[in-house]
């Protein structure tokens, strides 16, 4: 198969079950446990699936390696910490699921994908600490810790530049954009957001540090908030964030992801007891902060430091 993927609309004689079809394409079958088959928007579950004339399979090409292992950072009875890398996706995206955190984190744990439940998703080019819940009780008590409070979430972001005042909440609704993969504040269909912020270092090339802990869950929240702040993230061209930095000096570096990075987390155990889950901070940020004038010191403080409320 084409590493471009394919497109495929059945006609008569293709066969009466996707596998079927699927070997008249020319396609591994096993894109479908991959989940890498669509037929429509509708990701295909098996082989066995009748298909009818006129259908239209959509095969995209597969994506990173598969045999990657997950970071484990911990476990705690029913929840299981995993440290996403930047790349890819915490769950199954159109490029099929072999590929996704979800995936791997369920091969490490040697369990079927579907067990786990992702109890937050962080974007595909953001890192750090991501919580399964390993049973539908687990999953449903971080529902609840989200909705009273007790699940938080601290991150930490280099910004195109400073935000005045220093620390503060952006409050901005956020709707969905002209593009359906994007959001945008008082967009369509907006609901309330709220993102704690602190300014942890500013730097003479212009970027700064930031502190954030978003409050609510929206899609794309710190970024959307930042950009509207007039600080996109560093690396985030989706909104703004320049990809190339020139230093004084003259150099000229461009990220190779967005700077933002989920650095510690704080959910419930099954015993209502805080567990605190912490992930390293990347070694491609520490190189990237340092080439701005961001140490180490930095950072740790941004992970720790208190935010207004």
């Amino acid at each position: 198969m084409s590493e471009r993927g394919i497109r495929w609309i059945v006609h008569e004689g293709d066969g009466n079950t996707l596998e079927q079809v699927l070997a008249r394409a020319g396609v591994d079958p096993e894109a479908v446990r991959d989940g890498r088959v669509f037929v429509g928007r509708r990701r295909a579950l098996a082989g066995s699936e009748p298909v009818r004339v006129g259908a239209v399979l959509v095969v995209a090409p597969p994506n990173v390696p598969v045999d990657r292992a997950a970071a484990l950072l911990g476990r705690s009875g029913d929840l299981v910490a995993v440290d996403k890398p930047a790349g890819i996706p915490t769950i199954a995206d159109h490029a099929g699921a072999a590929h996704s955190l979800q995936t791997l984190a369920a091969r490490t744990l040697g369990v079927d994908p579907r067990r786990i439940h992702p109890t937050s998703r962080l974007d595909r080019d953001v890192s750090g600490v991501v919580v399964f819940a390993t049973s539908p009780a687990g999953a449903e008590r971080l529902v609840q810790a989200r909705a009273l409070g007790t699940y938080s979430r601290r991150y930490v972001a280099l910004v195109a530049r400073s935000v005045a005042p220093v620390s503060g909440a952006w409050t901005a609704a956020i709707g969905r954009a002209s593009d359906p993969r994007l959001r945008q504040v008082d967009g369509r269909k907006s609901v309330p957001a709220r993102t704690l912020y602190r300014v942890c270092a500013e730097t003479p090339q212009g970027p700064a540090l930031l502190a954030v802990a978003p409050e609510t869950g929206r899609t794309h929240q710190i970024r959307v908030h930042a950009a509207h702040a007039g600080a996109p993230l560093v690396g985030d061209r989706a909104y703004g964030g320049p990809v190339r930095i020139t230093l004084v000096n003259g150099r000229v570096i461009a990220p190779a992801r967005i700077a933002l990075h989920a650095a510690r987390v704080v959910v419930p155990d099954d015993r209502g007891r805080p567990w605190v889950i912490v992930s390293p901070i990347p070694e491609t940020l520490l190189v990237l902060g340092q080439a701005l004038g961001v140490g180490r010191a930095e950072w740790d403080g941004a992970v720790s430091c208190e935010l207004p409320w």
